[in-house]
């Protein structure tokens, strides 16, 4: 499962993998075919991933039994969604991506490379 912002090791929603048995696989980047953008009134702040642009964004990758994957996506709140997400290295995994909707009235941080990145702009 590919995390792009709430769940990655140390941010609000992280106990959400943790609690289910989740282990890091590896960080790495998305292909550089994406846009990231901050949704306006999230709580906790989360990023909408969205394919079609040209940026590789930070991912973190976990392996969760498929059992706990279940009762984890039940718990994903619209406008995010699971869908398939492609890394750096050409291989792709499920993960984290946004309906259009989470566009509307949300910032586009795709030039901050990743969500840590954005977070530490904010000082």
């Amino acid at each position: 499962l590919a995390v792009v912002g709430a769940h990655l090791a140390g941010m609000p929603l992280h106990w959400q993998l943790t609690s289910r048995g989740a282990e890091l696989v590896r960080r790495c980047r998305s292909a550089p075919a994406y846009r990231l953008f901050a949704i306006a009134n999230s709580v906790p702040p989360k990023p909408a991933l969205v394919h079609g642009g040209s940026a590789a964004i930070e991912v973190e990758v976990y392996r969760l039994p498929v059992a706990a994957f279940g009762s984890f996506v039940v718990e994903v709140p619209a406008p995010l969604a699971i869908g398939t997400v492609e890394l750096e290295d050409g291989t792709s995994v499920k993960g984290f991506v946004a309906e259009p909707r989470a566009l509307d009235g949300a910032a586009d941080i795709t030039d901050f490379g990743g969500w840590r990145g954005y977070i530490r702009s904010l000082g």
